[in-house]
């Protein structure tokens, strides 16, 4: 029997992202996808309780599928993850906490960006964490303002010409780039291939990467 991951997505377009990216760097193993598109509307602390149980619903679902592994890829809800795994008998990752240990291997200056304006609190948690390991990083942040939206238009050449135009600017002040907003992540590829004046660290690839790791040791 094939290898089998699970994926629990707030956004449908993370669906195809990911998938795609699974496909390319663990070929062979089977992903399924589970999608609760109400989750994006429901960030309000009092809704946490409600959250935590949706999320848990569809952590067991991947479960009983028979995923070995399950990501998490909103990194809206990356901090529920302890509260979200006791439904799994799996290991449970979740973007945003891949992503915080990956920018704390980082030195100089973390520039982190975002076209939704709520991944910039990632700065906040990457700067407490980092206080609870005794280091220091040095942390700024570039919100894209208006790309988003055009997003939720449908208008993905605008919102990625915006995060170009920001980018410009921004790689001047930083020594590496991350990303860990997911829907950014075409804008992001885009930007590195052209522009190679510092690193650029996205949250799918280094997620999926991450995964392959954990499958490899569950093997």
């Amino acid at each position: 029997m094939g290898r089998k991951v699970g994926m629990v997505h707030a956004v449908y377009d993370n669906g195809r992202l990911f998938g795609q990216l699974a496909t390319e760097l663990v070929p062979g193993v089977e992903v399924v996808h589970f999608v609760d598109g109400g989750l994006p509307a429901m960030s309000a602390e009092s809704l946490r309780p409600r959250v935590i149980t949706r999320l848990r619903a569809l952590v067991s679902a991947a479960t009983e599928s028979g995923a070995e592994a399950i990501l998490l890829t909103c990194t809206a809800f990356g901090r529920l993850v302890d509260e979200v795994k006791v439904a799994a008998s799996c290991p449970v990752l979740a973007v945003l906490e891949i992503m915080i240990d990956e920018a704390l291997q980082l030195h100089g200056t973390v520039g982190i960006v975002s076209s939704h304006p709520a991944t910039l609190t990632f700065a906040r948690v990457l700067q407490e964490q980092a206080s609870l390991e005794g280091r220091t990083i040095d942390i700024k942040t570039r919100a894209c303002s208006g790309a988003f939206e055009a997003m939720q238009r449908g208008d993905r050449a605008t919102h990625d010409r915006i995060v170009h135009e920001n980018l410009r600017e921004f790689v001047k002040q930083v020594d590496v780039v991350v990303a860990p907003q997911p829907s950014i992540e075409s804008a992001m590829q885009e930007f590195a291939r052209l522009n190679r004046t510092v690193p650029v660290l996205t949250s799918p690839r280094l997620s999926i990467l991450r995964l392959k790791e954990t499958l490899h040791s569950l093997a």
